[in-house]
């Protein structure tokens, strides 16, 4: 499997959660752990991990899940995403049971699989099941231990980052293709290059990014400026050291921009609203991070996949990321790159007084005009089919 395959490239995209909100960590500024609350059933009892164990995806579901998920698609290829909370609570059964499953329904898709984990949970036996049946997994690490302990850990208050550096050691040694997903927060953002180097010394070469905006959690999310700070600092040591061998989402997602092709990252797509999730039950939800009882689209076994997905509700969602742009943000230069950002990080005033100003607003048109020069020409290396050397040679020189 590409490690750079994108769901983007698909026509209709769902996210699972197998598990639902479930998991061991309790990590500080996650947004998913409240979800419980929208299917409590009064329990207050938690399993040795410290989480409810409840929220189990059914057979029933699972399979009108895969079925509708393939019929919906308007091309060959498939991929399925298995989320969380923490997807790995489920046994390797039940995804051996979507394997099958997968099979029985194909009628001549090509089905990938990928599952995003903390990773630790992994063990041998996990990691055999995902490299004989050739899974890309997706492990969410924000750094070195003191960086990543900050934020990431137990329910009982203890770090985590020992568990999840002994899984991925686990995936290189299954040779399972694996990448990266850091959460840029108030604490790792002070640390750019340590966060980086530390990937890359660790042997990821596909690396992405999360900045936290959570307008409860002033705490945890990074502040004016911080991101840009970080961002830029990373370009700076990739871009003259790494272009070609380590793939960070970002960058490639403003190059495919800056050329005229969608990008990677729905943020900075001009629209959204063909990323849905789909929670343990079969409910389904515009958006991962709209998953409120108001974005709720229906449910699998009442409503087809494609019927919610393709309604003029879920429609209408993806075309408010344009529709609702604020002044500033139609008369920014930088529009065309940027599209306003994610909707749930729109919690600003624009210079108008009007609402709907990304958070992070001034952080990315700093991004943009630090690696303005460096796209320029690495946008004219690939219209004439160069080498990425030659963008590191050119940096160097600078």
């Amino acid at each position: 499997m590409d490690a750079t395959l994108s769901p983007l490239s698909n026509p209709l995209y769902v996210m699972a959660k197998p598990a639902g909100s479930r998991c061991n960590l309790a990590c500080h500024y996650c947004y998913y752990l409240d979800k419980a609350s929208l299917y409590a059933d009064g329990s207050s009892d938690r399993d040795k991990e410290g989480c409810r164990p409840r929220m189990v995806m059914s057979d029933a579901t699972l399979e009108a899940y895969i079925l509708q998920y393939i019929e919906a698609q308007t091309q060959t290829e498939v991929l399925f995403t298995w989320h969380g909370g923490e997807p790995l609570l489920l046994p390797v059964s039940f995804y051996e049971k979507v394997l099958r499953l997968q099979r029985r329904h194909a009628r001549g898709h090509v089905i990938d699989n990928c599952i995003q984990t903390n990773g630790t949970l992994l063990s041998d036996e996990w990691c055999r099941f995902f490299s004989r049946n050739h899974w890309l997994v997706g492990i969410s690490i924000d750094g070195p231990a003191h960086l990543h302990d900050a934020w990431r850990r137990t329910h009982s208050g203890r770090g985590s980052f020992d568990r999840v550096l002994r899984g991925i050691r686990l995936l290189q040694q299954h040779r399972v293709e694996w990448n990266v997903m850091g959460v840029v927060n108030s604490v790792n953002a002070d640390f750019p290059l340590d966060v980086y180097r530390f990937y890359r010394d660790i042997g990821s070469e596909f690396i992405q990014f999360t900045p936290i905006v959570e307008r409860d959690d002033p705490e945890a999310t990074v502040s004016p400026g911080q991101y840009a700070r970080f961002v830029t600092a990373i370009f700076d040591e990739w871009v003259r050291h790494d272009v070609g061998s380590v793939f960070v989402q970002l960058f490639d997602s403003i190059l495919a921009c800056w050329v005229g092709q969608a990008p990677g990252l729905c943020t900075m797509a001009p629209t959204c609203g063909h990323a849905t999730v789909m929670e343990h039950n079969g409910d389904l939800y515009c958006c991962d991070h709209f998953v409120f009882p108001q974005y709720r689209l229906g449910n699998i076994h009442q409503t087809t996949i494609a019927a919610m997905a393709y309604s003029a509700r879920q429609q209408q969602f993806g075309l408010d990321k344009h529709d609702a742009l604020p002044t500033q943000c139609r008369q920014c230069l930088w529009l065309g790159i940027c599209n306003g950002g994610c909707p749930k990080d729109r919690i600003a005033l624009d210079e108008h007084g009007e609402p709907g100003l990304n958070y992070l607003c001034a952080d990315f048109r700093a991004i943009f005009e630090h690696v303005a020069p460096a796209m320029d020409f690495m946008a004219n290396e690939l219209a004439h089919e160069r080498p990425p050397a030659n963008v590191m040679s050119w940096m160097r020189c600078r």
